[in-house]
């Protein structure tokens, strides 16, 4: 008896020419992925450098903004040293008039930088805007209404820098309160 051993069959050849376009388009895809990796890593480096440079120039921004208010705030004070000076001096009309003089520069010099206080004494009470430090009492005025400011509020267009302190009107007080200082 003859035992045939069978032999694998004999492997194909390899076929360098039919894999030519896979290996070429696999390299071609590398190589674009290697560019848009590349660009992405530069396009996130400027976008990190523009973030530095705008918060740098928003940093210096404010700080002249702060430098150039503390200039003009500079001549205000100045009045003030001057009014103590003559205050000893002069009457006490006179030193009155100075100081309401430099209070009022100082109200226009805060208008200027959009800052604003107003008369509140019978507006309505807004919680929002004011703080309530009292009750008072008082029949003629509307309730809820301010009877008197303690501290004024300051606001900056819609954004309250300071609320302002105040006597509130309440008519449904059982014995009057005296507001007045």
């Amino acid at each position: 008896m003859k035992t045939e051993t069978q032999s694998p069959p004999a492997a194909e050849p390899y076929d360098d020419h039919s894999s030519e376009p896979a290996t070429i388009e696999a390299n071609l895809i590398l190589r674009d992925l290697a560019e848009q990796k590349d660009l992405y890593l530069r396009l996130a480096a400027d976008f990190e450098n523009f973030k530095r440079r705008s918060r740098l120039e928003v940093e210096t921004r404010a700080a002249a903004q702060k430098e150039s208010f503390i200039v003009e705030l500079l001549s205000v004070t100045d009045n003030l040293e001057r009014a103590l000076v003559a205050g000893a001096a002069a009457g006490p009309q006179q030193f009155h008039q100075g100081v309401e003089m430099t209070l009022k520069q100082l109200q226009q010099l805060l208008r200027q930088h959009g800052v604003e206080s107003e008369e509140l004494v019978g507006k309505p009470f807004d919680p929002h805007r004011h703080e309530a430090l009292a009750q008072g009492h008082d029949p003629t005025r509307p309730d809820h209404s301010i009877l008197e400011v303690v501290q004024r509020g300051y606001r900056r267009g819609p954004k309250v820098l300071r609320p302002a302190k105040v006597v509130v009107n309440d008519l449904t007080l059982s014995q009057p309160h005296h507001h007045g200082r």
